[in-house]
Order: C-alpha cells, then structure tokens, then sequence
C-alpha cells in the first residue's frame, strides 16, 4: 500500500524505504537459509555413501588359502591352489572371480617377514594377475557364506625368473551396489620358493623333533613288591592314544631326517603304564589304569622309529634351567638334583629304547641364555647349549645368517638356533590355511637363507617344546618339502654342533639384564626350590633307617625332578600344588614310624623299669634307631644311673617293639620323661613322647624304723615262748599226777611260777590253760611287693 501511494518522480518518504526493507529481508530469509543447509546435505549424503562402502568396499572378502601344491614347484610342475572365499560384507558381491598373482621376487629374510605380517592387505602391491582361463568365477557371493575355489596353474605361466622366492597371492575381485565397478575384495598373500635347479652350496638344516610332555607321575607307589605308580590323571593315555599329540609326532617323525629330543620322564612314565598302575580320583582315592596295549604300542612304534636316528635326551623332567640359574643357585642343594636329572638319563633312556642317547646338550627354555643360564646348564656335564638367534643376537653386521655353532668360552659351544624358522609353527595352526601359510613361509625364509651367501652353513631348528597335533602336522609338511626341495640336506645336531664356526659370528652372550622379562614373570620362584629343599631334608632323615631305602629314594628323587620341570611354566598353582603333595605324602610316610603314647606312671618302690614301644607301620624293616628316655628331673628319677639312657631300636615292617629302661628313685614326687628316636646320625626322628612318673618310694631312715620294730615284736614273742616253757618244766619237777590222773597238790606258795609267769606277762593265765586266741604268733608275713593299683604298672 505504501508502494502504491508513491508518486512517480518523487522520492519515497524514509518511513516507507525503512519498511520496504524490512520487507525484502523478511522475504529472503528462507532462501539463505535453505542455501545454508545445502553443504551440511551433502556431506550426510556423502558420510552415507562411505559408510556403505566401508560396509562392502576393500576387504570385505577373505581369502583362505587351504592348500598350495607342490609347495615348492619346479619345472614342469603343475600348481594347484584350493581354499574359500567368505563374503564378509553387508552386500552381495557380483560379477566375482578368484585370479592369481606372481609379485616381484623378495630378496631378504626381513622382506618375507614384513609380507607374513601383512599379508590380507588390499592396498599392497601384488603384480599382475595370471588371468585367461586361470580363475574360477562366482556369478554371486551371498554375505556370510563361504564358497569353495580351486585353481591349477602349469609352472610355465606363472613367469618366474631367476632362483628365489616370489610373493603369491589369491585375490577375490568383484563389484556391489556401492561400489558397482570391478575391484580387488579380499586378498591373501603366501610366498613361492622357486629353485628348480640343485644349489651350488646347499644349507645343511638340523630340525629338532621333541617329544616332551607334563608332568604325569607322582611321588605315590604301592605297598606291594612292584611298587604300583600313581599317576595325577589319565591325561599321557590320551596323548599317545591314536590321534593323540605324542601318537602324532610318533607318527609324523618316523618317515622324516630329524633329531629326536626326548625327556626321559616321559619314557618312564609310558613305560610305568606297560604294566599296573593307579589313577587318581576325586576324594583321594585312585583307580585301576587300563592303557597298558596302548602304551606297550606307542613304545614299540618309538623304538623301530629311532633305532638308526640320532636321539638326544634332555636331563630327567626336563628341569628349568632358566628358573634354576635365577632362582635356586642360592638354596643349598639345588643343582645337585640337577646333577642327578642327568645321571638317571642313562638308566632310563637305554633300557627302554635300546639306543645309547647323546647327553650333551642343554636346552634352555626357547633358546633364551645369559651367563648365569650357561653356567647352571653345563653344571651337570653338558658342554653344548641349544639358544636361539633373538638371544645371542649377531652384532658385527653380517649380511647372511651364520652358521649354529659358536665357541662361548669355557669349553662350552652354544649351538644358535635360526629364530624365524623356529617360530614359525608356533601360531594357532587350527585351520588349513593357518598351517599352509606356516609351511610357506618356513620354506621360503630357508630358500632366502640359502641365497644369501655361497658359504657352506650348519642351522639348526628348533621348534616349541610341545607343538599341538596342528602344529605338528604343519611342521611335518614343510621338513618333508625341504627335505624334496633343491637346497637344503639334513644333518645331525651332533654333527652341527662340531661344525667349523664362522669367525664373524658373535660369540657373546647377552647379560642378565637383557632376559626376556616376559619369560622371567613363568620362572619358577626361590620359594618353589626352598620346599623341594626341605622335602630333601625330609628324605635324607627318613632314608637312613629305612632296610630298603631305594623304595623311598627312587620314586621321590623323580618326583623332585618334576617339580623343577619346564612344563610349569604358566602353571604356577598346579607346580605348587604337586610339591606340596609329594611332601605330604613323605611325612605320612615318616609318621608311620613312631612312638606309642604312654599315660603318667606310678613307681613304686627303690627301681622298676619302663617300657616304651616304638611302631612301624611300612612294609619294610626300620633299623639304625635310637630311643633314648631322658629324665628331667634326675634328682628325683634317674634312667639308668643317669639323666638319660639309650637303646638301639630295629623293627620289621607291621610290626611294634617294646623297650624297657631301668630306672632308680631319689626322692618321692613327681619326675617328667621324655621318649625320642634319633637317626644314627643325631637327628631327631618324628616326635617325642612325654608323660610323668609319681614316685612313691621309702626313704632309708622310715625302713630303718620299720624293721626295728619289727625286730622288738619278734623279740618279745620270744621271751614270752621261753618264759612258758621254763614255767611248764618247773611244775613239771614239783609234782606230778595222782593215781586218778589228777595232779598231784604240791605245797603251797604264794609265790610259786604261776605267780611269776603272771607277774612277767601281765596275764593271769595258768601253766595248764589252753593257749589263748591272743597269744602271739610266732611269725608275720613279709610286706607286698604289688605295686600301687593306681596309674600304670611298671615292671621291677
């Protein structure tokens, strides 16, 4: 309206320009602000779009290589490659194909590395795919179902030039509704060792083969002539059952060149279930083994297997000398078991697989040294150490990888282990492609070896101490592969070990500080070497009285072994508890010889003796035994003449034995006595026994008294006897009986005998009247020697 009242020509009044103003500006508002929100949509929209191919762009396929054969091919070969491909994205994938790529060739050890630790990523270089006929389309792949591929390839196609090792992958291409053009989805890179031709300089390659287990067997054995082992569970019957880990490696080691390396534990403790053994139960009992076929077969199968193969056994129990070294050189007695883990070796391992084993290697847990490891290692006789290349790393530059051996100082050679090829079965190997993938590497990092330089080397291998039936199998197929290809020869450990050493090589062992800390935190503590100390003790006490102390010495000498084995190691409570159960059960054991309880004595009179019995519940005779009884009051009582009195104490098995002292009272009261066995050494034996004896005995002056006026009684009776008898004679004489048998009447006196006897008697008896029930006897019994119907009796 405003507009409108304008005139043409004039100039509009400044009210009216302020609204027209406002006006436009009202109007524009919506504009700007719908201009505002137009970048804020296209970046949701453009948040959206790469959402969604996050959800099915790269990756989102995964390739699994099952299997790769021949894993090292050679000309005229023909390679076949099988595995999955997994749809792991939110979309299906169209138009895919499965295709091969040859990459270039690697040229270090460090390369394959970097490749292994990498090898599912998209954006990595691969080469060019193969191509033509030689991939394997999927019209579609549904998300989350796993479909099968499987491509073969001749040689001659894949293009490879010089000796080495290529990278080879399988990649899955394909497009989505996001990303609707072809593109790499999934990928997985391996490695193709390529020598078609024998080497000038082969690589001789040791590869130990270990059959190392847990611990099985415990202290415990029966009480019959065979000693009856008892095992903690039934877990051994299962691994050298069929499918079993150690029926595995038995299996897989009889047709390969190898170095067995094997724990005399687990020798016995198979050749234990040949015959009778226990089983324990819950509720501490135990029950009857019943894998005696299965453990006479697996034996039988080890012997023919190792009866032209090198052997090389490991001190009993495989004992930790890491944890030894760190933690137990400080408690007395301690590298003496080790001494005695590798003196049993030859009465353990010859016997049951007929081969002399080779006793001079040390083998620290996963080739990890230092001085003090060095020094415990070759304590017990053994001048060669297994270590590993990340411990005795090399430092002077080399650019090829050494030979094993090298002089360490102190006549002592440590045989290094390669660390690439000894890790490279320690993953989880659960799946085909897992285990394929270890093989391939494996092969490829020793072809590289090989390449390195044209000096004749010695490696050794040597894998984890226990590889699972995967890992066994995994490392099986890559030894028989090596063992076909054109590079390597086997060689004995003995035989590495003696090989000249490369001058350039390090020969300096790391310091302790520089131990792996994460392998310190599974080493054995001081305190775990303090009990297997005092369960010795224990032993060396209870030996020594036993008439066959090999029943006791021998199965709790083992069972300290184990106690010090490599196999705890991330079993700390488990390790703890089987050393309190081995000496638990040495001081049952000990406890079953002992000291009957007395109750408190009574002594009556000057001596007596008191028996104490000593009991023996083993089955075996006890001997070189003292019982000495020990007064604590030897004023009061005396045992012997003395304060204290001994006596040598043999006992046969179920039996008890009763010895008596003698002792003397002093002085009435109460006397303590202590009964103890002793060794024949001194020691105390289990414990003592104390009780009280109250001795009630008469002093010397009190019988003096007594037979004094016993004396004057039997005096007195006299005189009256005689007395009456001088009286009888005298009537006698005065007189005698009428013709009517009457006596005759003599004279009278007032003071005749009768008078007198009475006088002197006191009585007013006559010569002719019958004796009086009053009348003295002529005698008295003699006191009882019946001791005192209270407390224990003793003997006098």
């Amino acid at each position: 309206m405003a507009e409108a009242a304008d005139f043409q020509g004039t100039n509009p009044s400044p009210a009216r320009r302020w609204l027209r103003r406002t006006g436009a500006l009202l109007a524009g508002a919506p504009l700007l602000a719908g201009l505002l929100q137009l970048p804020s949509a296209a970046s949701a929209n453009a948040a959206g779009q790469a959402s969604l191919q996050a959800a099915s762009g790269s990756g989102s396929v995964a390739v699994a290589l099952d299997s790769l054969s021949p894993a090292v091919p050679t000309d005229g070969d023909t390679v076949t490659v099988s595995g999955t491909v997994t749809n792991n994205g939110k979309q299906t994938v169209t138009g895919a194909h499965v295709g091969l790529h040859v990459g270039p060739q690697l040229n270090t050890r460090s390369a394959i590395e970097d490749i292994a630790n990498d090898s599912g990523n998209v954006q990595g270089a691969t080469g060019s795919e193969i191509g033509g006929k030689y991939v394997e389309k999927f019209p579609k792949l549904t998300p989350g179902v796993a479909e099968p591929f499987s491509i073969t390839v001749p040689v001659d196609k894949l293009d490879l030039g010089d000796d080495g090792v290529y990278q080879f992958a399988a990649s899955l291409s394909g497009q989505t509704r996001a990303q609707p053009w072809n593109h790499v989805l999934g990928i997985q890179r391996t490695f193709l060792p390529w020598q078609p031709d024998e080497a000038g300089t082969k690589t001789k390659t040791t590869f130990l083969w270990p059959l190392v287990s847990t611990v099985h067997m415990t202290a415990e054995t029966g009480s019959n002539e065979q000693q009856t082992p008892v095992f903690l569970n039934d877990d051994l019957a299962k691994e050298i059952s069929p499918g079993g880990r150690l029926d595995e490696m038995l299996s897989l080691g009889e047709s390969l060149d190898i170095t067995w390396v094997i724990d005399p534990d687990l020798l016995a403790s198979v050749d234990a279930m040949t015959r009778s053994y226990r089983v324990r139960a819950a509720n501490n009992t135990t029950t009857a083994g019943t894998h005696q076929a299965v453990a006479k077969q697996w034996l039988a199968e080890l012997q023919k297997a190792v009866a032209d193969k090198e052997v090389v056994a490991l001190p009993f129990a495989d004992p930790d000398l890491a944890s030894l070294a760190h933690n137990g050189t400080s408690v007395t007695g301690s590298l003496s078991h080790l001494k005695e883990a590798t003196d049993v070796v030859a009465n353990t391992v010859e016997p049951i697989l007929h081969v002399k084993p080779n006793t001079d290697f040390a083998w620290p847990v996963d080739g990890a040294v230092d001085p003090s490891i060095v020094k415990v290692a070759t304590s017990a006789g053994a001048d060669q150490v297994i270590a590993r290349s990340d411990s005795l790393q090399e430092t002077g530059g080399l650019p090829y990888t050494p030979s094993a051996a090298r002089p360490i100082g102190g006549g002592t050679t440590a045989v290094v282990a390669d660390a690439r090829l000894s890790e490279a079965f320690q993953g989880d190997l659960t799946t085909a492609s897992d285990g394929t993938l270890a093989v391939q590497q494996f092969l490829a990092q020793s072809l590289e070896l090989n390449l390195q330089t044209n000096k004749q080397r010695s490696i050794v291998v040597a894998p984890q101490r226990m590889p699972t039936t995967h890992q066994a199998q995994a490392m099986a197929d890559a030894l028989a592969a090596l063992q076909g290809g054109n590079w390597s020869e086997a060689q004995k450990l003995t035989s590495a070990a003696k090989a000249k050493p490369d001058p350039d090589a390090t020969t300096t062992v790391p310091s302790t500080s520089a131990y792996p800390s994460s392998l310190r935190k599974q080493e054995l503590p001081r305190s775990a070497f303090e009990e297997i100390a005092t369960t010795q003790d224990e032993l060396d006490n209870f030996k020594v009285i036993l008439s066959d102390e090999s029943r006791v010495v021998t199965p709790f000498g083992r069972a300290m072994n184990r106690g010090m084995s490599t196999s705890w190691r991330g079993s700390a409570a488990a390790a703890a508890s089987f050393r309190g159960d081995v000496d638990n059960h040495l001081t049952d054991l000990t406890s079953q010889v002992k000291l009957i309880d007395k109750s408190d004595t009574k002594l009556s009179g000057r001596s007596a003796t008191i028996p104490v019995t000593v009991q023996n519940n083993l089955v075996q005779g006890v001997q070189h035994l003292t019982l000495r009884l020990t007064s604590t009051s030897p004023t009061r009582l005396q045992i012997g003449g003395h304060a204290y009195q001994e006596q040598a104490v043999t006992v046969s098995g179920g039996h008890s034995q009763t010895v008596k002292f003698t002792t003397t009272a002093k002085a009435n009261g109460q006397a303590t006595v202590v009964a103890q066995l002793y060794t024949e050494d001194g020691q105390e034996y289990g414990n003592a026994v104390t009780f009280d004896v109250k001795v009630t005995e008469f002093t010397a002056t009190v019988m003096l008294v007594i037979g004094g006026g016993f004396l004057l009684l039997v005096l007195a009776g006299f005189r009256m006897y005689t007395q009456r008898k001088r009286a009888a004679a005298r009537q006698a004489e005065e007189g005698g009986p009428d013709e009517a048998g009457e006596p005759a009447e003599g004279p009278k006196n007032p003071e005749g005998p009768e008078d007198r006897l009475k006088e002197e008697s006191g009585t007013d008896a006559r010569a002719d009247d019958p004796e009086q029930p009053s009348d003295p006897t002529p005698d008295t019994a003699p006191e009882s020697t019946d001791p005192s119907g209270t407390g224990e009796r003793v003997d006098r």
